[in-house]
C-alpha cells in the first residue's frame, strides 16, 4: 500500500502564498505522475494541478485547471519523493481541503482530472483564504 501525506496546508489572507507538500511511499515514484487535487464545501473534488514523469507526443508534462493557471505552481523533488504545490495570489474561491495523487503510469493525458486514474491518495491539508 503506497502512503500519501500531504502538508503545508494553513490560513492565509486574499493575496498570500502557500506551499503544499506531499510525501509518497512509491517505490515508483520517479517514474510516476502525480497530480494535486481539491475538494471545496459542498463540491466534488476537482483536479488542480499533474505533473508527469515524462512528456509524451500526446500528453504535456504539466496541466493545470483554467482557475489555477498561472498562479499555481506544480513541480517535484524525486530524490526526496515529495511533488509541491505553490500556491501565489491565493483567493477566496481557492479554500478548500488539497489532496495529492499518484497515478501508475509517468505521464498525465488529458484525461488527468478523472480521478479513477489514480490508485492511491493522501487524506488531504486544509487551506483557508480570508478575504
Amino acid at each position: 500500500q503506497v502512503q500519501m501525506e500531504e502538508s503545508g496546508g494553513g490560513s492565509v489572507q486574499a493575496g498570500g502564498s502557500l506551499r503544499l507538500s506531499c510525501t509518497s511511499s512509491s517505490s515508483t515514484f520517479d517514474v510516476a505522475a502525480m497530480a494535486w487535487f481539491r475538494r471545496e464545501p459542498g463540491k466534488e473534488r476537482e483536479g488542480v494541478a499533474c505533473l508527469g514523469a515524462r512528456a509524451t507526443a500526446t500528453s504535456k508534462l504539466t496541466y493545470y485547471s483554467d482557475s489555477v493557471l498561472g498562479r499555481f505552481t506544480i513541480s517535484r523533488d524525486n530524490a526526496k519523493k515529495i511533488v509541491y504545490l505553490q500556491m501565489d495570489n491565493l483567493k477566496p474561491e481557492d479554500s478548500a481541503i488539497y489532496y495529492c495523487a499518484i497515478r501508475s503510469v509517468g505521464y498525465c493525458s488529458i484525461s488527468w482530472q478523472l480521478e479513477y486514474n489514480y490508485p492511491n491518495w493522501g487524506e488531504g491539508t486544509q487551506v483557508t483564504v480570508s478575504s
